[in-house]
Order: structure tokens, then C-alpha cells, then sequence
């Protein structure tokens, strides 16, 4: 591998996770806002971003108490249902790099995580 070859390479892996970190955060933004939507008189749940050394984990802090609401793989954008509050589940259910996937998580995502069980 040539040393070009090799920046090249870096330089896609390093915008992928840029993307993943970018896509997580606008999925907290939709989190919100479904809660909002579904809660109109409440103070809003708030979510947030906690990355690891391999997942980014979305918090979902309500009054105090947090829980995980999912996982985002870093290097690949796929997105896990929490199975602990240290650990995915083991079946990818989404991936934010794909445009599809990612539309139809921005528009359909509830803060409750129903969209993350499998059919």
C-alpha cells in the first residue's frame, strides 16, 4: 500500500465517523422532538451523547434518571437496542449511513424506543 493509498484511506474512515457522530446527535434532535410532540404540557426528556471506545451511546435522561436508549456503532453507524446499560443487543437494527435508513429513523424514531424492536 502506498502511502496515498493509505491517506486516502484514512481520510474516509475519519469522514464516516464524522458522519456517525454527526447523523447520532440528529437523531437525539428527532428524540426530542417526538417527545415534545407527544407530550406538549411536559418538561422535555432530554437525550444525549456518550461516546466509548467502540459505541456512542444515546442517554435518554428523564428527571434525573438514565437510561440507555441505543447504540451507535463509531466506525459503521449501525444502530443496536440497548441490551444493558453497558452493552448492545446482538442484531443491527438500523445503519445511519444509509440514507434510507436514516430517513425513515428521522421521521419515525419515538423517544419510548418502540422503533428499535425487530419485526
Amino acid at each position: 500500500m502506498t502511502f496515498t493509498n493509505f491517506k486516502a484511506q484514512q481520510d474516509a474512515q475519519n469522514t464516516i465517523r464524522v458522519n456517525v457522530s454527526k447523523y447520532t446527535l440528529m437523531l437525539c434532535d428527532a428524540l426530542v422532538d417526538n417527545f415534545k410532540q407527544s407530550h406538549p404540557n411536559s418538561d422535555p426528556y432530554t437525550f444525549s451523547v456518550e461516546s466509548g471506545r467502540k459505541y456512542h451511546k444515546i442517554i435518554m435522561d428523564a428527571d434525573g434518571s438514565r437510561s440507555v436508549h441505543a447504540f451507535v456503532d463509531r466506525k459503521t453507524g449501525e444502530v443496536y437496542k440497548p441490551a444493558s446499560f453497558k452493552s448492545p443487543a446482538k442484531h443491527v437494527r438500523f445503519n445511519l449511513l444509509l440514507i434510507s435508513d436514516r430517513e425513515w429513523l428521522m421521521e419515525n424514531a419515538d423517544w419510548a424506543g418502540g422503533y428499535l424492536y425487530m419485526k
